[in-house]
């Protein structure tokens, strides 16, 4: 029997990611991952990374979060391919610019600034393929992409080389508590034990709430992603649309990556994901009609994840409110490719001193239970 400190259930970017900030405290660690680290969501995202657009309850920790990105070679030794190009939604009329305003408006009362609201003119200067009908946009300067696999692997491998354990290929048939510690056993025979269990489990993660009584709803989707055949450069900046579903950017390669959240179809018991072409189909249309470059552009692959969204759509982080010990952290509802570096901090800060100074309270687990009670 294995025994450390804190056991992750989960090799997702915050799995690994809360792994590293609990060995940079000195924790023993234990990560283990049923596939390899990356395999789900956090390694074949779009690799946005933006506080543009956030829920308002994830604003503070998505800021936090960027100051992490923009030294991220200096937390894990490597620069995961992040650029920082900024990210703009574009306004396809003057009520979508109005919603921008709105949308700037109401961060500036809550305190940030970092969302501006850009005319046509210097529209054009930054996206100038965007279509003939594009009025302006939302734009978050500092915000941009990252490499979503090179990125969870920075965070294992640094998290490894820091001391953590990590175990690949290996699935965690059970799990329960055995006095003061959590008891897990491994389908290759093996029982692990730790007195603090973390749970990164991602689209699994509501499977391991429910043993310790805490039912979360969440639905396991696969959102979708295209890449197109090389393109001459025409587009720096992460591009959205204000009114529809869009994720847009250019590689360096000049390879087009095209996504936004439309939803193929998973099964998390066979790992497998099957694409819905027709919704494909819808936002192959939307790309074309905001940028007339990409009307002869060749799809040459399209994948999906498997990720959990919960019912309102923003993640859960902290700790259970029925097992003293157990802290979770999934949930992110297609958008926690960004918040990981922070999150695994926020972890890490939780269980080695009970307490952040990042408002997590929205995130609380205990949401869903006083919403099924009320």
């Amino acid at each position: 029997m294995s025994v450390s400190d804190v056991l992750i259930i989960g090799g997702g970017l915050h799995g690994c990611s809360a792994a590293l900030h609990l060995t940079m405290r000195g924790a023993s660690v234990t990560l283990v991952e049923k596939d390899y680290a990356g395999r789900h969501a956090s390694g074949v995202n779009a690799g946005g990374v933006r506080r543009l657009g956030r829920h308002l309850a994830e604003v503070p920790l998505s800021v936090a979060s960027m100051e992490l990105w923009h030294r991220i070679e200096d937390l894990v030794d490597d620069d995961c391919g992040f650029e920082s190009h900024g990210q703009i939604k574009l306004a396809e009329s003057e009520a979508d610019l109005d919603a921008c305003r709105r949308r700037s408006a109401e961060l500036r009362a809550a305190g940030f600034d970092h969302e501006e609201v850009i005319g046509e003119k210097e529209l054009r200067e930054l996206v100038p393929a965007a279509a003939p009908h594009v009025v302006g946009g939302l734009i978050s300067r500092a915000d941009g992409a990252a490499l979503p696999f090179r990125t969870v692997q920075a965070f294992r491998n640094k998290a490894r080389k820091l001391g953590a354990r990590i175990i690949e290929g290996t699935a965690v048939d059970d799990v329960r508590r055995e006095r003061a510690a959590f008891a897990a056993r491994l389908a290759d025979g093996r029982t692990l034990r730790a007195p603090v269990l973390v749970n990164a489990a991602g689209a699994w993660g509501g499977r391991i709430a429910a043993r310790f009584g805490e039912t979360v709803p969440v639905d396991v989707v696969a959102p979708m992603l295209m890449i197109t055949e090389r393109r001459a450069p025409f587009l720096k900046p992460v591009v959205g649309a204000t009114s529809r579903t869009l994720s847009f950017k250019q590689f360096s390669n000049g390879t087009v990556l095209i996504g936004g959240g439309y939803l193929g179809h998973a099964d998390p018991d066979t790992n497998r994901t099957v694409l819905d072409y027709a919704r494909l189909g819808q936002n192959a249309r939307t790309v074309r009609e905001l940028f007339p470059a990409m009307r002869d552009a060749q799809v040459v692959r399209a994948w999906a994840g498997i990720e959990a969204r919960t019912a309102d759509g923003i993640p859960v982080i902290g700790p259970s409110a029925t097992e003293e010990g157990l802290f979770h952290s999934f949930g992110y509802s297609l958008h926690g490719f960004q918040l990981g570096p922070v999150c695994g901090a926020i972890l890490a800060e939780l269980v080695s001193t009970g307490r952040t100074n990042l408002p997590i309270a929205p995130f609380s687990v205990e949401r869903f239970r006083t919403a099924r009670t009320a």
